[in-house]
């Protein structure tokens, strides 16, 4: 088994960690979110359920009520703490407004590849950054595509194969393969390769390049860590000594721009429609006689 692979028991672990502090470090999910918005502005859509798929602490629920005030709101994610962090933040700010009692979502604890909902319950899947933390995101593109009803839209980020590269080069040197440091994140072509496998029409993909800088290694580090971290099966578990610490830090100070150390992140943009069925679950084909 690949030492590249994503542990789920791992991803769920570390933002169990994270969850108390998430929204504290969440600048470019936050960022991205937005731009994900501004991308929306040119759809015509009108759900009447939407759900955020990796909702984290809830973040996304609020803009998703604002733009969609009459639609019913699911947000699921694989990790309780999480939920149980977004269900705090609803239940603090439903004295504010009256109204944000009628907004409340309903938080499930869900895998993305098996969601507990019926098959066309859904006009909207949002996601935003999730899909890098699957060891494969296929199943849960079958599973979007299951959910969402004829006409219904999947919009998601996530993250491509030159994010964090900096961090990559400074591993390349270290005790065990560069790969058991950090991730590896799917190109673009692919997930729209798979978003067609899946039965998705049209799908627009695009990318754009966001760089955050640090002052120091611990920055960076702590940053990733608050984030999720690194959920892969064959991880290094710290560096394995003083020695390799060293050499690690030294390899990242090489490559200071600025006074700073950046850390390039890769955001790919996609969306994707389910269309109607062209032929039966048997393989029968659909005629509609208008």
């Amino acid at each position: 088994m690949s030492s590249a692979a994503i542990d789920r028991r791992r991803v769920q672990q570390n933002f169990t960690r994270a969850a108390a502090g998430y929204e504290d470090f969440a600048i470019a999910q936050r960022e991205i979110a937005r731009r994900m918005f501004e991308r929306l502005d040119p759809v015509r859509l009108d759900p009447a359920r939407i759900l955020d798929l990796g909702c984290g602490t809830g973040a996304s629920l609020a803009a998703l009520h604002e733009r969609y005030p009459r639609a019913q709101l699911i947000g699921a994610d694989l990790t309780p703490a999480m939920l149980d962090r977004a269900r705090r933040a609803q239940t603090r700010h439903a004295w504010l407004l009256p109204f944000l009692r009628r907004a409340r979502a309903s938080l499930l604890a869900a895998d993305a590849s098996a969601l507990p909902l019926a098959r066309g319950s859904v006009g909207f899947v949002w996601s935003n950054l999730m899909l890098h933390w699957l060891d494969d995101p296929r199943p849960a593109f079958a599973e979007a595509h299951r959910v969402l009803e004829n006409g219904g839209l999947l919009q998601f980020s996530t993250f491509g194969p030159d994010t964090l590269k900096e961090l990559r080069a400074a591993c390349a040197g270290l005790p065990g393969h560069a790969d058991s440091h950090t991730h590896r994140f799917i190109d673009m072509h692919d997930l729209g390769d798979m978003l067609v496998a899946a039965g998705f029409a049209d799908p627009v993909l695009d990318m754009e390049v966001l760089t955050l800088t640090y002052a120091s290694t611990e920055d960076l580090l702590r940053d990733l860590r608050a984030g999720g971290g690194c959920a892969l099966r064959g991880r290094q578990r710290g560096l394995s000594s003083r020695a390799a610490g060293e050499r690690f830090v030294a390899a990242c100070e090489r490559l200071r721009q600025d006074g700073r150390l950046p850390a390039t992140l890769e955001v790919i943009y996609g969306h994707a429609w389910r269309a109607e069925p062209k032929q039966t679950a048997d393989g029968r084909a659909i005629i509609k006689f208008r």
